[in-house]
């Protein structure tokens, strides 16, 4: 894997690219991650496909712009990476939040894809309770009380029985909070509780999905999975069994199976 920053557009972008491979796959990572979470997923991967990995703008050591970043400036900087790196065409994998900006790119760029993954991620927007939680870890961030998220986000990603085998990632994650900028986090909020209801965009799209989700998945419990489910009936599906929200790091051979047996068929 090569290492570098690049020019997204006028956006600072740092990147990681395998570099060989007839297809691409990009994995955008969630909230309060940054690229290195895939570290340990992408031996799964790049021996079939070519794999790029980035900071998305406001974590890791990608650039914060603004007071917001709006899903859809997210896909567009993930378009211009592309278009610098060469690429015309991809598989998007979006983890979490990284799959409501693979949604924007869907909409806003559906000529560059492939197919499109969304891992443990949703197209339906904020309901008005989750909008006022993301208003409240803004308010804890702004009062230097990031801490807070750093206790309680990494571990309840992980199902519960899959905890104590985890450890070390729930420690990495906890760092990972510590050294993404406060600015970043918020910035990143404020785009979450922006973004559209993405349904019906994504039922009429001709572009190939799947869904990957995991039957222990704290944020996106099986019942609403199976709803989501059941309003698309385009999209192909793959449960984790014994996975909550990290199922990449949770069941990677099974997550890598799922991911390659769409980009490749």
């Amino acid at each position: 894997m090569i290492e570098k920053f690049i020019m997204a557009g006028s956006t600072a972008l740092h990147v990681c690219d395998s570099q060989a491979g007839e297809k691409c796959v990009v994995l955008l990572h969630g909230y309060l991650e940054s690229m290195l979470v895939w570290e340990d997923f992408i031996p799964y991967l790049y021996k079939e496909v070519r794999v790029i990995t980035l900071d998305l703008p406001g974590h890791g050591i990608s650039v914060v712009t603004g007071e917001i970043h709006t899903m859809d400036f997210l896909a567009d900087t993930i378009a211009d990476a592309l278009k610098a790196l060469g690429i015309e065409k991809c598989t998007l994998v979006g983890h979490s939040m990284g799959g409501y900006v693979a949604l924007a790119f869907c909409e806003r760029h559906p000529e560059m894809l492939d197919g499109l993954v969304l891992f443990s991620s949703t197209p339906n927007p904020d309901t008005p309770e989750k909008a006022e939680n993301r208003r409240r870890e803004i308010a804890l961030v702004k009062a230097g009380k990031k801490d807070m998220l750093a206790r309680v986000a990494p571990a309840a990603g992980f199902a519960e029985q899959n905890r104590t085998r985890m450890r070390d990632y729930i420690e990495d994650l906890t760092e990972q909070v510590f050294i993404t900028e406060d600015e970043g986090i918020v910035a990143l909020l404020n785009g979450m509780i922006a973004r559209r209801d993405q349904n019906e965009m994504l039922r009429r799209s001709p572009v190939p999905q799947l869904f990957i989700l995991g039957k222990k998945d704290n944020y996106i419990p099986p019942e609403a999975a199976e709803k989501i489910i059941a309003e698309h009936p385009q999209a192909k599906v793959v449960w984790l069994e014994n996975s909550g929200h990290m199922g990449f790091l949770e069941e990677p051979e099974a997550a890598a199976r799922a991911i390659l047996g769409f980009v490749l068929q």
